[in-house]
């Protein structure tokens, strides 16, 4: 098969809007909705929401200017990117996929209980404002054997219907849905959260800075909130970059998408924490946050149905927006390598993952005494291994390739379009992705192993 059938084959954008959503999609998931509140609320409120504003400013946009710049170069996967410039580079991409393959393993875990909890709100099960019975529901649920790896299996079965379409008529379309319903289910949420009766607490807490509170702890917190929630490091923009035509402007793309997802973060925050606070709940509840705190305000919450279904639609939308690109950054992988069918491969990997899967739910109650890492059952095992080993290495070492083994030229070349589009931070980037991100992943990841 020549090669111009296989690009053709493999798929691109339908449009630049549709990278963009698809793209914003990836990055905005479930971090966004209950981990940012969450280590804002125990991180000072408004000051960790300064910091990691900034910090998206500075590490977002540089990393991911690079991983799309690096994506749309070569035309080509996460390991065939980096292998494509330098063969000896391969093994980073290798990192990056990987991650993705295990942490959608057990993210499609968590999708699982999203679509068991949109259930439960629809049919009024979770009209309790009992928190401590709210607790027992959930553990009484994630602990039973068969009903969370149907969920899982579920979630997975809606990913897979995606990505098996392919690239414009697939992940661009539902991204095309999802995206603009996210962004007006959450301002609904919003507004109604900061309406509330004693919400102003909650809104001030968040947005108004107290800079006493700002150490090198929650600048750390910041930093690798802002690099998790931005799928870097695991292949998704290398992949989704490479499905780019050479018209599209690198630059405002690697801008718009951090904004995107940091807009969508700070709804989450005006979403959540007043109404948290209207209630005389805590914000730092981690987990607990969306799945028993969130559940109680609703129920006390004037129309606290809707809203509580309104809610877990946002959240399944946010983990499908993710999930797609996950499945897509190992399908790509396998089909350009071997050129072998979209389709059956989309279901080849999807059964892996959701078998892998299983062992991390079943963690969760029968298989919680297996240990793995230290005290860590598969679920934990999984999510440090991609969290704090894979993605922080494979950002690192992205910014050592395209800082010093990309020859300058050529990166700046593909950036600028050939020298047609003016971008006038190019000096700024090159100094960022050089010495400053690198240092600051390095950090991240040292501290994050410990």
């Amino acid at each position: 098969m020549s090669k111009v059938i296989e690009n053709k084959e493999r798929g691109q954008w339908g449009s630049k809007l549709g990278f963009i959503l698809a793209a914003a999609g990836s990055a905005v998931g479930l971090g966004n909705l209950w981990k940012f509140p969450y280590k804002a609320g125990t991180n000072g409120g408004g000051a960790f929401v300064l910091v990691y504003v900034i910090i998206v400013l500075l590490l977002g946009f540089s990393l991911m200017i690079a991983e799309i710049a690096l994506g749309r170069n070569t035309q080509l996967n996460a390991i065939g990117a980096y292998s494509k410039i330098n063969k000896k580079w391969g093994w980073v991409g290798a990192l990056g996929v990987l991650a993705a393959f295990l942490i959608l393993s057990f993210y499609s875990v968590v999708g699982g209980w999203v679509i068991n909890y949109l259930v439960k709100s629809a049919t009024g099960a979770l009209k309790i404002s009992d928190a401590n019975v709210l607790k027992e529901v959930f553990g009484g649920f994630v602990s039973s054997t068969t009903m969370p790896i149907i969920y899982h299996g579920i979630f997975m079965l809606i990913t897979l219907a995606i990505v098996f379409v392919g690239i414009d008529k697939g992940i661009e379309k539902a991204s095309k849905i999802m995206m603009p319903s996210l962004f007006v289910i959450i301002i609904i949420l919003a507004i109604r959260s900061v309406t509330l009766p004693g919400a102003m607490e909650g809104v001030k807490y968040f947005i108004i800075p107290d800079f006493s509170k700002i150490n090198m702890s929650v600048v750390l917190d910041a930093l690798g909130q802002v690099f998790f929630s931005l799928s870097l490091g695991m292949g998704c923009m290398i992949t989704y970059g490479s499905y780019l035509g050479k018209d599209t402007n690198i630059p405002k793309s690697g801008i718009i998408i951090p904004l995107i997802d940091t807009a969508i973060a700070l709804l989450a925050g005006f979403a959540i924490l007043p109404a948290v606070f209207a209630f005389g709940f805590k914000p730092d509840q981690g987990p607990g946050l969306m799945f028993v705190t969130l559940p109680a305000v609703f129920s006390k919450m004037p129309l606290g149905t809707v809203f509580a279904v309104l809610f877990f639609i946002l959240v399944l939308f946010a983990a499908l927006t993710s999930s797609i690109s996950l499945l897509e950054v190992v399908v790509a992988y396998i089909v350009d390598k071997w050129n072998f069918s979209r389709q059956r491969t989309s279901i080849a990997i999807a059964i892996i993952i959701f078998l892998v899967g299983i062992p991390a739910s079943l963690s969760q109650g029968v298989w919680s005494n297996i240990h793995l890492l230290g005290n860590r059952g598969f679920f934990d095992t999984y999510d440090f291994i991609a969290s704090n080993i894979l993605l922080p290495l494979g950002g690192f070492l992205l910014c050592i390739f395209v800082g010093w083994i990309w020859k300058k030229q050529q990166c700046e070349d593909e950036i600028t379009n050939g020298g047609e589009i003016k971008f006038r931070l190019k000096k700024v980037w090159f100094f960022l992705i050089k010495y400053i991100c690198p240092v600051a992943i390095l950090i991240v990841f040292l501290r994050s192993i410990k």
